[in-house]
């Protein structure tokens, strides 16, 4: 019973984990519009959803470090975000002088898109969840 419970909000969660790693890109892209020579980036939602409904991890890991003395302390590293991301880079319409390839008028409606579908999948999630509540009350 649960397993199916987990299995039908599964892609809910990592639809949501795919749009909020995405939303970390594109804002990284607007980060950096007047860096000369940076590359802007972004991810193919689907194929990012397909990996990680697949069980592939996306997304930030932790890794334990090494120690050489009982007295160091125990610790990890965090693998950044695109750590298990395929990044891959936005062709420009017009290139800039800079080398720069960040197009704000895009990235801005690419960051708006992602916030509202971002948005549209915890409303529907939580509906999903009210209904569930429902049945299981009565």
């Amino acid at each position: 019973m649960l397993d199916k419970l987990d299995a039908s909000l599964n892609i809910h969660q990592q639809a949501l984990k795919v749009r909020g790693l995405r939303q970390e890109v594109l804002a990284s892209n607007i980060a950096n519009a007047d860096t000369p020579g940076y590359q802007a980036r972004d991810i193919d939602f689907s194929s990012q959803l397909q990996k990680a409904m697949s069980g592939k991890r996306i997304g930030p890991t932790s890794i334990s470090l090494a120690t050489t003395s009982k007295q160091h302390i125990n610790g990890k590293a965090i693998i950044p975000a695109n750590g298990g991301l395929d990044l891959l880079y936005r062709t420009p319409d017009q290139p800039s002088a800079d080398g720069n390839t960040v197009d704000m008028d895009r990235e801005r409606i690419n960051f708006a898109d992602n916030s509202f579908r971002y948005q549209a999948s915890i409303t529907f999630l939580g509906g999903r969840l009210k209904s569930l509540l429902s049945v299981i009350q009565q």
